[in-house]
């Protein structure tokens, strides 16, 4: 991906769904980002936002930001549908996903992060999401460990906030309905849910596993935890402004080739 005005349109993945580590977009410290129209199967995440790994990432300091996706199909057992992270320490900011297909993925939307990336995820929305045969909906947490050296500052805690989910329906949950773990010193704020159902197969005592995390929610069903049953209006905020990338008409053209026969014809 490039630095700027990147489309990906009509994108077929066919990598084997149980083939190890293989993610199927990573977009990395791009801005103006549109994806759209695409269908993926992964045997890891499905679509991996990144912007450098810990103390190195930190030193490019190039974030991904202004990233839109659309009508997106999504398959993966073992991973996500959309993950951010975990090498996010260039930031992540302004994400925008809607009318998202998730079938037998691991959980819809992932952020991982730990102490010693440092910088942010912020400003991601995600809305009329369908999600089938999950082992979760959602997935946060701030205790990823994995690190490229020993180097990384462990005083480096990053930021994660103003996250919304609206419009979710997912069925066939076989886990949980969320698992959302922030970090001690550094929770997790400004979560916003709204009109989410996640339809467990079986009925689970604790179907919402949070620690370190603050936000809100409206027609949460099952019941979110506490942490997240503050009160809102009803819905969540999605930008409506209008990218740079959304500007960008992607064009259609023809060509044509003369057979063999009629232009060796054409020699004789």
């Amino acid at each position: 991906m490039g630095r700027t005005h990147d489309i990906l349109s009509g994108h077929s993945n066919q990598t084997h769904p149980k083939s190890p580590n293989t993610d199927g977009l990573n977009p990395d410290s791009c801005s103006q980002v549109r994806i759209e129209d695409c269908y993926v199967v992964s045997g890891d995440d499905c679509m991996a936002i990144k912007s450098g790994w810990d103390e190195y990432g930190i030193a490019v300091d190039m974030p991904s930001e202004h990233i839109v996706m659309r009508r997106l199909t999504r398959v993966s057992p073992t991973n996500a549908a959309i993950t951010l992270g975990s090498e996010m320490s260039g930031g992540i900011q302004d994400v925008r996903a809607e009318d998202i297909t998730a079938i037998g993925t691991e959980s819809a939307v992932q952020i991982k992060t730990a102490v010693g990336r440092g910088t942010y995820v912020r400003d991601v929305y995600a809305r009329r999401m369908r999600l089938n045969g999950m082992k979760r909906v959602f997935w946060m947490t701030g205790d990823y460990k994995s690190h490229p050296d020993d180097d990384y500052d462990k005083t480096d805690v990053p930021v994660v906030e103003n996250i919304s989910y609206q419009d979710v329906v997912a069925t066939g949950v076989w886990k949980e309905a969320a698992r959302m773990q922030g970090i001690q010193s550094a929770p997790f704020k400004g979560i916003c849910m709204a009109n989410v159902t996640a339809e467990m197969i079986k009925e689970r005592k604790v179907s919402w596993n949070c620690a370190n995390v603050e936000g809100v929610s409206a027609g949460v069903t099952p019941a979110p935890c506490t942490p997240l049953q503050g009160t809102h209006a009803g819905s969540c905020p999605f930008p409506t402004d209008t990218l740079t990338i959304d500007q960008i008409t992607v064009q259609q053209c023809s060509y044509s080739v003369a057979s063999a026969t009629t232009s060796m014809a054409g020699t004789e």
